[in-house]
């Protein structure tokens, strides 16, 4: 009789999550937490714990919430509190949670033309950037980057869509399209800053404003009502979050970072 290669131990804790996970997680998430390598780093972790797979589809968080809406998610990781809010709040998602944060960077030509550098806060910026009119990039695709931009317009009064086209332009694109665009026309743009530390067509771009409260950046995790949506993955997504907001995968968020940079701060409350 052959015996086992392996002890039984490891048996079970190999082959135990196979047998209780039945399938793989559909992740709808913004285009900056998959860009910056983060779900590369993250997502492993959580296979090795516990057997099971996720696909993530990337696009803007308006997309996300989209596709989320119409049963094409187990999970929405994106980062448009009020967005979210309303996601669950319409019987779309179960709960939404805090689950990490970073912030939002203008980034513009070095030469920086509107002299933003100089600014007070971001609305000064914003200001003077309306003001001397330079080229300014902006996503124009419903990310949560481009509600935040939309946000401090408003907050200055400034009626941008009456702009597009001309000095103002709309890429319709992610942060990554966008930011190549404004390295090519020395523009300014808003970014996420995970995007841009891993961005490396920069060219003459510089982070020109920063540290402003106004450009926090705040990530939330929902799991998809499966009430609305009764063929999701809930018991795999559910894995998912627990594992992510527990001790664990709080660290991980954490010690992701590139060139000793960290990118995500976790703040998931206990």
């Amino acid at each position: 009789m052959r015996s086992f290669k392996y002890p039984i131990y490891f048996l079970i804790v190999t082959l135990l999550p196979c047998l209780v996970y039945g399938g793989d997680i559909l992740l709808q998430s913004t285009t900056s937490t998959n860009n910056s390598g983060f779900y590369d780093h993250i997502l492993p972790k959580f296979k090795n714990a516990t057997g099971i797979s996720v696909k993530v589809v990337a696009v803007g968080t308006g997309q996300a919430i989209t596709n989320a809406e119409n049963c094409d998610a187990d999970i929405l990781i994106v980062h448009a509190k009020e967005a979210e809010e309303d996601f669950v709040a319409g019987g779309g998602g179960i709960k939404r949670h805090d689950l990490m944060y970073n912030d939002f960077v203008i980034v513009g030509p070095s030469k920086d033309p509107a002299k933003i550098r100089k600014a007070k806060n971001i609305l000064e910026a914003l200001a003077s950037i309306f003001k001397i009119q330079p080229p300014f990039i902006s996503r124009g695709d419903n990310s949560g980057t481009h509600k935040k931009e939309l946000d401090l317009w408003r907050r200055i009064s400034a009626p941008i869509k009456s702009h597009s086209g001309k000095w103002y332009k709309e890429t319709g694109s992610g942060m990554g399209t966008t930011l190549n665009i404004a390295a090519e026309l020395d523009a300014y743009t808003l970014s996420d800053r995970a995007t841009w530390l891993t961005f490396k067509n920069k060219r003459a771009l510089k982070i020109l404003f920063e540290g402003d409260l106004l450009l926090f950046n705040q990530y939330g995790a929902i799991l998809i009502n499966p009430e609305k949506c009764p063929k999701t993955n809930i018991k795999e997504a559910r894995a998912l979050l627990d594992w992510i907001l527990s001790e664990v995968g709080q660290t991980e968020i954490g010690n992701y970072k590139i060139n000793g940079k960290q990118l995500f701060y976790p703040n998931a409350q206990k």
